[in-house]
């Protein structure tokens, strides 16, 4: 197959970690017969300090004619700081969802057995966890009208969805759970904000249509102490783009590093992949970052080509290096730490 990549590196640790998943991606094309081209673009801080737009015209052609996009981090702190900055890197991202119609945000939780009792909650607790959560990406309060008056003393944002994008996201959520359990949850708040009530009638509708899945209705904070207690409770779960946010950010630490987290975020003609965690301008340049969940968020685009043995090999190569201990800092617990770069090229001679 004959892959055409848009490659967005972006801020602080990005461009590394995406190094080591181009590294493992190219290995696994050479041992299955693939063929990647690789298109780089600037997206983040990195594309304001070049061209003064945090998401460029020029970035989103090369986004849109390919067949996929892999993406690694954006923000930098000399933004963080300014809180009257005029331009942001996070505005780009919003930007890309948004022009890329990226309604989707797939975010799987899963537990490492190497890796079980060093996550934050106790063995007996996460063990078997295996979830995924579905976020909507381009609607609610983060693309709603927002400002302020007062003279500035006020501000509002407004949380804005209509029916046809909670379908569509459902919709996503009902197939992906006809292939795993047939257990779907449904977050909300529906007890207080009319969105919510949107949310619920629109899934409560759409049951009809998949008989076989089991669907379960809970408020947002629920859920959010559930997921602490039994997370593996929960399959697949469906919520709006600030409670999905939240919950799985707070999901990422059942594994036991943020950094061994992929997620996609899924649009009609192209799809986006990328790690959850953050650009960590500390770390840059320091070779020390966990390049892993890059990795895996790489095995996910292969797997949504339907190249399901080459996404199972990168997986494979990342449970050895765990069980092998070659693994960054953040999981080396007082072992040896192998640097970003080592770790990339161990991986791609076990793929």
């Amino acid at each position: 197959m004959k892959l055409n990549i848009a490659l967005l590196a972006g801020d602080g640790i990005g461009p590394e970690v995406i190094e080591q998943a181009v590294k493992v991606s190219d290995a696994i094309a050479q041992k299955f017969g693939h063929e990647i081209t690789w298109k780089p673009a600037l997206t983040g801080a990195a594309a304001i300090d070049a061209v003064g737009e945090p998401y460029p015209d020029a970035t989103h052609e090369v986004c849109k004619n390919a067949d996929a996009v892999l993406f690694g981090a954006i923000g930098h702190p000399k933004y963080d700081n300014d809180p009257s900055a005029p331009v942001r890197p996070e505005q780009g991202l919003l930007k890309m969802r948004k022009a890329l119609g990226l309604f989707a945000n797939v975010r799987p939780t899963f537990t490492f057995p190497s890796l079980l009792d060093k996550s934050p909650l106790k063995r007996e607790r996460i063990e078997g966890t295996d979830l995924v959560f579905l976020r909507e990406l381009t609607g609610g309060i983060y693309f709603g009208e927002k400002g302020r008056k007062d003279n500035g003393d006020t501000a509002f944002d407004n949380c804005v969805y209509t029916r046809a994008e909670v379908q569509r996201l459902a919709k996503k959520g009902f197939e992906l759970a006809m292939t795993r359990s047939k257990k779907l949850c449904c977050v909300d708040k529906a007890n207080v904000l009319e969105t919510s009530r949107l949310w619920r009638e629109t899934v409560q509708a759409m049951e009809k249509d998949y008989p076989e899945v089991e669907v379960s209705y809970e408020f947002v904070d629920a859920v959010a102490m559930r997921l602490v207690q039994w997370p593996n409770s929960y399959d697949v779960l469906i919520t709006e783009n600030l409670f999905g946010d939240i919950l799985t950010d707070e999901a990422s630490v059942i594994s036991g590093s943020m950094g061994l987290m992929p997620s996609a975020s899924m649009g009609a003609e192209v799809s986006l992949f990328e790690p959850i965690h953050g650009s960590y301008p500390q770390a840059t340049g320091l070779n020390i970052a966990n390049p892993m969940a890059t990795v895996l968020s790489a095995a996910m685009m292969f797997e949504n080509f339907g190249l399901m043995e080459e996404g199972k090999a990168m997986r494979d190569a990342v449970n050895k290096a765990l069980e092998a201990g070659v693994v960054t800092e953040d999981l080396a617990d007082g072992g040896k730490a192998y640097g970003t770069k080592e770790v990339g090229d161990w991986l791609a001679a076990n793929v």
